[in-house]
């Protein structure tokens, strides 16, 4: 029986993660419209699977390693909440300082999606997995936002791409790496205050980012928005079940 490597896997997920939201981004640069309109269901995908995944086995695992890892969920979601914030009120009105701080937020939020992939890869495969999907998946919608961002900034097209790419793609693998080697030395109790850190995190992506960016959509429609967001929960709930 091969023995599980959580590297190969973090880096599978990780440059997986980069290559789908450079396809985003390429994709809003050539094919705008269709891009805008498949965006809503991507979103509401990833949430399906992004609220689901922390309830029903990431939170509980952790609370099995370190019994106060309900409350580093807490922290975690908090830390999202006020961290979103900080950056919402630091955007000025003027286009340039809207881009580059929306910009700086999507950085941001793509390195933890690293962080995210090491720690859950850490626990375990399938804990990684459950995670990595959503995750993975909404790499796309945030390629396409994160080049809509630095357009509305008045950004040259070409300029904007580049950027994106760096910005909102190739954090997350950075992240990935940067932290591997670190979590790697963490034990069994604080790896799992980790874990609940980043169901935390999760939760809010979720509830938080996904949906409200789904919902104020121009595109969004309602019923197909809603089976999508089922179809998340639901191929969450059967890789739980299933191993």
């Amino acid at each position: 029986m091969n023995q599980y490597n959580p590297l190969l896997w973090i880096s599978l997920f990780a440059l997986t993660s980069a290559v789908i939201n450079a396809v985003g981004i390429m994709a809003v640069h050539n094919k705008q419209k269709w891009t805008e309109s498949a965006k809503t269901f991507f979103l509401c995908f990833a949430s399906g699977v992004l609220i689901s995944v922390p309830l029903m086995y990431t939170l509980p695992k952790a609370t099995a390693m370190n019994a106060n890892a309900g409350i580093a969920a807490l922290i975690g979601f908090l830390f999202m909440h006020f961290s979103n914030y900080l950056i919402q009120s630091l955007t000025k009105q003027h286009s340039l300082a809207f881009g580059i701080t929306a910009i700086e937020g999507i950085g941001i939020h793509s390195f933890i999606d690293g962080l995210i992939y090491t720690i859950t890869f850490s626990a375990s495969a399938l804990t990684g997995i459950l995670s990595g999907i959503g995750l993975v998946v909404h790499e796309f919608a945030e390629g396409v936002i994160a080049y809509s961002v630095l357009i509305e900034a008045k950004m040259p097209s070409k300029k904007a791409v580049m950027l994106a790419v760096y910005i909102s793609a190739l954090t997350t693998p950075i992240g990935a790496f940067i932290a591997y080697p670190f979590i790697q030395k963490l034990g069994a109790s604080t790896l799992g205050l980790a874990v609940g850190f980043v169901s935390g995190v999760l939760i809010y992506i979720s509830a938080s980012h996904l949906l409200p960016e789904a919902r104020a959509s121009q595109s969004y429609e309602i019923k197909h928005s809603m089976w999508a967001f089922l179809i998340g929960v639901c191929t969450a709930i059967l890789i739980v079940v299933f191993k």
